[in-house]
């Protein structure tokens, strides 16, 4: 899939914007970088951890809490 569909996705799914979504991969990235192990069935040398971090948002595997506006 291609960066800009995951990116639309991504956004779709979490329904923050894209501000919240760059802070969001930004922390997870390091957190993969650090040895944080990815939560999805892929080969983590095959991509980089932006990369990563972005898909595991836009598949729902990781989610992106603090920024939902309580009711």
């Amino acid at each position: 899939m291609r960066l800009e569909e995951l990116t639309a996705k991504a956004l779709e799914t979490t329904g923050a914007d894209r501000y919240q979504l760059a802070l969001a991969v930004a922390k997870r990235a390091d957190q993969i970088q650090n040895g944080g192990t990815s939560k999805l069935n892929v080969d983590p040398k095959a991509y980089k951890p932006a990369d990563l971090a972005l898909m595991e948002i836009a598949e729902g595997v990781v989610s992106i809490k603090g920024f939902q506006a309580e009711s």
